[in-house]
């Protein structure tokens, strides 16, 4: 029972990183293979057995060079001090517990952004979810601030020294102020996205955080998760988006 457990672990936390990603077609895709593979190895096939355990032989490389990403997010959960201390083992198992709405603002969060793109104010926010983001927010200054409008329309005011940067929100507070991200500088990102953007993307690939960034020059707003830009209608479609990621 332990091993079966241990497996059901182990297929959500995989599920749960590809979930809405390209990602699921590729597993979806593997686990297809690999099924036909048993197939016409009970159906004694000798040639397809054996070219589809060479496929499955060097299955294990394979995996790590296309779910690169996927690989270096489930290693920072699992090495992430969230199961050690601040939400411990159990509390990552969502699953097993009542369903509970986020505790960030998420409406405060959307109403900050909507003022500041009607002022075209830069701004980037990064909600941090499973992956504990301290190696980030360490770049940039300690806050412990709760979440409101005001302040975070403060933070991102042309003329405030803390502007400058990215805002960390963990938990409905704001944890760290002029944060360096990690920037993405692949070439296929359209080029409406500035550097902002690109940090969006950057700190997205990296870890399972949501970022929202307004544009100075349009003032458009726009949310990333897993690398990629996730389109909405109107600000009630992105309070959803927002609540359903950070539950």
């Amino acid at each position: 029972m332990i091993d079966v457990v241990l497996v059901a672990l182990l297929l959500y936390y995989v599920y749960k990183l590809v979930k809405g990603t390209v990602a699921i077609n590729i597993f979806i895709g593997i686990v297809v293979i690999y099924f036909i593979y048993l197939t016409v190895e009970a159906l004694k096939m000798v040639l397809l057995t054996k070219i589809l355990g060479g496929f499955i032989s060097v299955g294990f490389i394979a995996l790590i060079i296309v779910f690169q990403q996927e690989v270096r997010k489930f290693l920072l959960m699992i090495g992430s001090t969230n199961f050690a201390s601040r939400r411990k083992f159990l509390s990552q198992l969502k699953f097993l517990k009542i369903e509970q709405g986020t505790s960030t603002d998420i409406d405060a969060i959307i109403s900050a952004c909507n003022k500041m793109s009607s002022t075209k104010t830069g701004a980037l926010i990064v909600l941090e979810r499973n992956n504990n983001l301290d190696f980030i927010a360490n770049t940039g200054d300690e806050m412990n601030i709760r979440v409101t409008q005001p302040i975070i329309e403060s933070i991102f005011f042309k003329n405030s020294p803390l502007h400058d940067g990215a805002i960390i929100i963990q938990d409905n507070i704001v944890k760290a102020t002029r944060v360096i991200l990690p920037v993405n500088n692949e070439k296929n990102i359209p080029q409406r996205f500035g550097l902002r953007h690109r940090a969006a993307v950057g700190v997205t690939e990296r870890t399972d955080a949501i970022a929202i960034a307004v544009s100075e020059e349009t003032g458009q707003i726009s949310c990333f998760r897993n690398g990629e830009f996730l389109p909405f209608e109107d600000s009630i479609e992105l309070a959803e988006i927002l609540k359903n990621d950070l539950e």
